[in-house]
């Protein structure tokens, strides 16, 4: 009996669609310290509430989305306090909506893909937001209607680089199975990490103040059909590193309260410090143009993190003007941002009638930064700009 020969596809693999959701309630950010220590009955902290509403004017951010109003904390007041056994309530938010939303953002991706649903072979799912068997994935699958016999991989705690991860695995998994189809998905909600604040744990303080709901998601898939899909981008390199020198810098700790973030002060040094030799090693793969001359998806982690990122590699105001954008337009959404950042790349490309989605650059780099801390870098190549 003949061998089962696995083909793969030929060309690379490339971004057919994207799609993204936020829940429906946006909180300004200059609004956003009052509402936070009344829903959290520390009023009384005007001290730190002076300390946290500086800090949310320093962000950079507008506004951002939640699906914690504050009816629904009212009803789950164990959230509102710092370090109350609140788990099972938040994993009973996060287990409902994070698919939910997930689901948003696919149906935009599927809608401006405009082929039948049949046709997804795979599933990426990631999610820092609830933990739960079976996972987010299936119940995305099924929400979807899409067919059981679809392959599914779940990604849990990633964190904020997990929208470079995802974009990874697809690539992997297109590139390896001919016609494969991967519906790309990062779903986030505060709901697991929302928690009162709280004098000796003032790290908290900025998470509070940047973090907020997103979801995108993305079709992925190597040798678009002519005429009937529209490739955006092409994927030609994705790698990891782990920063040198950087343990505990960025930690999750998943607790009866929910999860606990701890950030160290210095993230942003780190990161601009340490990140040149993956950055070399991925423009390398584009022919080695300079800084200047690729476009820029970086994952918004706070405006610090963007400013050191942009003295250390002597880039032009612009290159981070979609990354930005994405910041002050809903905060840091986790992993999702950065897959935000890709569409409001080529939306403004379209704005400014460049020829590539890429903003009149060939190539470019989605970055993402996450706890480890980790880096994951993808190398892009832009694609002519769709006009249908």
């Amino acid at each position: 009996m003949a061998a089962y020969k696995h083909e793969q596809a030929v060309g690379p693999a490339t971004v057919l669609a994207i799609g993204k959701a936020t829940p429906p309630t946006a909180y300004p950010q200059s609004e956003y310290p009052d509402f936070f220590f009344k829903v959290t009955n520390t009023e009384h902290k005007s001290a730190l509430k002076a300390k946290f509403a500086r800090i949310c004017n320093n962000s950079g951010i507008k506004q951002r989305y939640f699906h914690c109003t504050e009816e629904l904390l009212k009803e789950n007041p164990q959230m509102c306090t710092y370090k109350d056994a609140s788990l099972d309530v938040r994993q009973d938010i996060a287990i409902r909506e994070v698919p939910r939303l997930a689901e948003k953002a696919a149906i935009q991706a599927l809608e401006e893909w405009g082929q039948p649903r049949s046709q997804i072979t795979h599933v990426v799912f990631a999610t820092t937001s609830g933990v739960n068997m079976p996972g987010a994935d299936l119940t995305l699958t099924r929400l979807l209607g899409l067919n059981p016999t679809v392959n599914r991989t779940m990604l849990y705690q990633q964190g904020c680089f997990g929208g470079a991860t995802v974009l990874r695995v697809a690539k992997d998994l297109a590139e390896n199975n001919k016609g494969a189809r991967v519906l790309t998905v990062v779903s986030e909600l505060t709901c697991v990490t929302f928690r009162a604040p709280n004098e000796e744990h003032l790290d908290n303080l900025v998470g509070s103040a940047i973090f907020g709901d997103g979801a995108a998601c993305l079709i992925i898939g190597s040798d678009p059909v002519p005429k009937v899909e529209r490739p955006q981008f092409e994927i030609h390199w994705s790698g990891e590193t782990i920063l040198p020198e950087s343990d505990g810098a960025i930690e999750g700790r998943l607790t009866e309260a929910g999860l606990i973030f701890h950030l160290l002060k210095d993230v942003p040094g780190l990161i601009s410090r340490n990140t040149l030799p993956i950055f070399n090693k991925a423009v390398e793969v584009a022919g080695s143009p300079s800084w200047n001359e690729v476009f820029w998806c970086v994952h918004p982690g706070g405006r610090a993190i963007l400013d050191e990122v942009e003295k250390t590699l002597n880039l032009k105001p612009e290159k981070m003007s979609a990354t930005r954008k994405v910041l002050y337009d809903y905060g840091n959404m986790s992993g999702a941002s950065v897959l935000f950042v890709l569409d409001q790349m080529r939306k403004q490309s379209r704005e400014i009638n460049a020829a590539t989605t890429g903003e009149g650059c060939e190539w470019g780099l989605v970055v993402g930064f996450g706890p480890g801390l980790t880096v994951e870098v993808s190398v892009l190549r832009a694609l002519p700009v769709s006009t249908s």
